[in-house]
């Protein structure tokens, strides 16, 4: 039975040094061969993973962490954070220091020329500082945007907008989604549109915002690196992504031999 298999990148497709390892690679062409659909599902804006598409030959992804969808190189669902919420947001954060990120399709700007939290964070995804534009939230559709603070600081932004989803990616850095967004919202919009049946769908993920995805599929992959939180949530834990964790998961699964 042909099954429909979305994966997260970073911790998942992508070792911890943000490669494609070559049994990651094999594993998802073998089980493309074998009949089985493969879709990205990131928390990725589209410019930040035309390297994996190309490599994979993947023409279905999820990103944003579900604002963004592209199904056979068709977009069937774009949704921008609203602009006056995401300015005040940015008037807050302004207050406390805290730099942010904005990203479109296309690219991403910063909030400020430099931060050393924003090298260190987006460095982490093999990308350098975001440039400087002042208005370019106010002038573009947003599609996700981060802001840069510690733990022990982010409770102040869900308590002060609950119209938005603060997920936490990184040491020092947090996603900003509309409430309700999601990769499992992205998921089963997939699923209405095109008729795809939810037991024939498994995901692959590792972290916070895989969550959501895993307890919305038909069967559920944890790998060995993920979150504490994300391995409770997954029907199956495989190994670490260092280790070959992926192909071993979809050798368990019979995707591949």
């Amino acid at each position: 039975m042909k099954k429909i298999c979305f994966f997260d990148i970073d911790g998942t497709l992508y070792n911890t040094d943000k490669k494609l390892p070559e049994s990651a690679k094999n594993a998802v062409f073998e089980a493309r061969e074998n009949g089985h659909e493969i879709i990205i599902a990131t928390g990725r804006a589209p410019f930040m993973i035309k390297d994996v598409l190309e490599e994979l030959q993947i023409d279905s992804y999820i990103c944003f962490n579900g604002q963004y969808i592209v199904y056979k190189n068709e977009i069937v669902h774009q949704e921008a954070l609203n602009a006056e919420a995401l300015n005040q947001v940015t008037k807050f954060a302004q207050t406390y220091n805290h730099p942010l990120v904005y990203m479109n399709a296309e690219k991403m700007i910063s909030s400020l020329p430099y931060h050393p939290h924003v090298e260190e964070s987006i460095q982490s995804l093999k990308f350098p500082h975001p440039q400087h534009e002042e208005h370019f939230h106010k002038n573009e559709h947003i599609y996700q945007a981060l802001v840069f603070c510690l733990e022990d600081e982010e409770g102040k932004y869900h308590q002060q907008f609950p119209e938005f989803k603060f997920v936490r990616w990184h040491r020092v850095s947090v996603d900003i989604l509309p409430k309700g967004a999601s990769k499992a919202k992205a998921i089963q919009l997939l699923i209405e549109k095109f008729g795809i049946v939810l037991a024939e769908t498994i995901a692959f993920g590792d972290g916070l915002n895989d969550i959501e995805m895993l307890e919305a599929v038909g069967f559920s992959v944890a790998m060995g690196n993920g979150h504490e939180e994300e391995i409770k949530r997954a029907k199956y834990i495989t190994g670490h992504v260092d280790e070959d964790g992926l192909a071993d998961a979809m050798r368990y699964l019979k995707l591949i031999k």
